[in-house]
């Protein structure tokens, strides 16, 4: 089956290819061009037939959105996927364990409070407060929970996931309280963050996205056979020669970065990190040399799907892309849970 991994690979990716030039024809505002290649290649060689509505839409909307979508879905299955293959254990992705809560904290935060806490930040980082505060928000949650459930040495699953269930409801709550006190533009732009949406896209996020992504990817793709190994337990990967903790910290570090940046540029898109390394383990058998990799194909297309229905199934306006995915993977969490309930 490893053999086959290239062949699922370009399957996956043609697949992907496919929906995202459906995905461009998609939505309320119809192309005067019906042929999508005929349209780019006249935006590329400056063509005075396209006009600037067709240009602006392309270009400005539905492009960048798609790109958004294929990063951030990318980002959050991996992301779940290495948290599952660290803790040993379906549950735990970035919503379910308070990382996701943390982000949307800190990006709370820097919405509301944004004005008084530039002044005492360096101007350079003015632009990407957002991003830095919900990455810092993700990487303090992470490092929480992780030091919450680990006992020399040794990750306690159940307290894990208690301790990140109730992580995530203190920032809700926090974030309630925040809400509470916002003024109508603030609040305008909280209700983004919590419910998910990709209406924010631009060529300048899926820059900062591309670059946080391959700076992960570097280091994570490669860790399916660690994965593998650490899920003997530990101790017995260890023996076979897997540096456990360094793999742990840069798991915890990466992972932190994808999610906060995911967040800050599209609010809470729940379950993502579930729904693919779920699927893709019924199909491998928690192989992690072929899950890793085929997950950041199967996030980007999962929510491309979900993004392309939330902005056509009722027009003109759409649904935000968080509430789709929660309504797919709160089946799939309840079908896990029904599984193991007999080893918790």
């Amino acid at each position: 089956m490893r053999n086959k991994l290239p062949l699922y690979l370009i399957c996956s990716l043609l697949l992907l290819a496919l929906l995202a030039v459906v995905s461009l024809y998609m939505g309320v505002y119809e192309f005067e061009k019906h042929s999508i290649l005929q349209l780019l290649k006249g935006i590329i060689s400056n063509d005075a037939s396209v006009s600037d509505a067709d240009r602006f839409v392309m270009m400005d909307l539905r492009l960048p959105r798609i790109v958004m979508a294929i990063l951030i879905g990318s980002s959050l299955a991996v992301s779940g996927t290495c948290l599952q293959g660290m803790f040993r254990n379906p549950l735990a992705t970035p919503d379910l364990i308070g990382i996701t809560s943390g982000a949307s904290l800190f990006a709370s935060i820097a919405i509301v409070l944004g004005v008084q806490l530039k002044a005492y930040i360096p101007e350079f980082m003015h632009f990407s407060l957002i991003s830095s505060m919900a990455f810092v928000g993700a990487l303090l949650t992470m490092i929480l929970v992780y030091r919450i459930s680990t006992i020399n040495g040794k990750t306690n699953i159940v307290v894990m996931l208690l301790s990140g269930m109730a992580i995530a409801a203190l920032g809700f709550a926090i974030t309630g309280f925040i809400i509470y006190i916002s003024k109508e533009e603030q609040l305008r732009d909280l209700t983004f963050w919590n419910l998910g949406s990709l209406a924010g896209a631009n060529w300048a996020k899926n820059a900062i996205l591309a670059v946080m992504i391959f700076l992960a990817y570097t280091v994570l793709i490669t860790k399916g056979k660690a994965l593998n190994a650490m899920m003997l337990g530990e101790k017995d990967a260890a023996h076979l020669g897997i540096k456990v903790e360094r793999i742990k910290k840069q798991i915890i570090l990466l992972t932190a970065l994808m999610v906060g940046t995911s967040v800050a540029f599209a609010g809470t898109i729940s379950f993502a990190g579930l729904i693919v390394p779920y699927i893709l383990r019924i199909v491998f058998k928690s192989n992690y040399h072929i899950i890793l990799p085929l997950s950041a194909v199967a996030g980007s297309i999962l929510l491309l799907t979900a993004d392309t229905i939330s902005r056509t199934i009722a027009p003109p306006s759409e649904i935000p892309v968080g509430i789709l995915t929660a309504l797919m993977g709160a089946p799939i969490f309840i079908t896990i849970l029904i599984r193991s309930r007999n080893t918790m």
